[in-house]
């Protein structure tokens, strides 16, 4: 599932790093806190590749 837009993309990026144990859980906030609870790994990955180019900044 690609991202919609940068401000989705970013916050996959972050729910993946912790979700690796590279950033702690206590850390997370909002949209990244839930996506590292309720999405798998390769859902994230694949979230946080989505290319930037031609994305808003914030989906409406």
């Amino acid at each position: 599932m690609p991202a919609k837009s940068k401000a989705q993309q970013k916050a996959a990026g972050v729910a993946l790093s912790a979700k690796r144990e590279d950033t702690p859980r206590g850390k997370l906030k909002g949209a990244s806190k839930a996506m590292e609870k309720s999405m798998s790994e390769q859902e994230l990955r694949e979230m946080a590749s989505t290319p930037r180019k031609g994305k808003p900044d914030h989906a409406s």
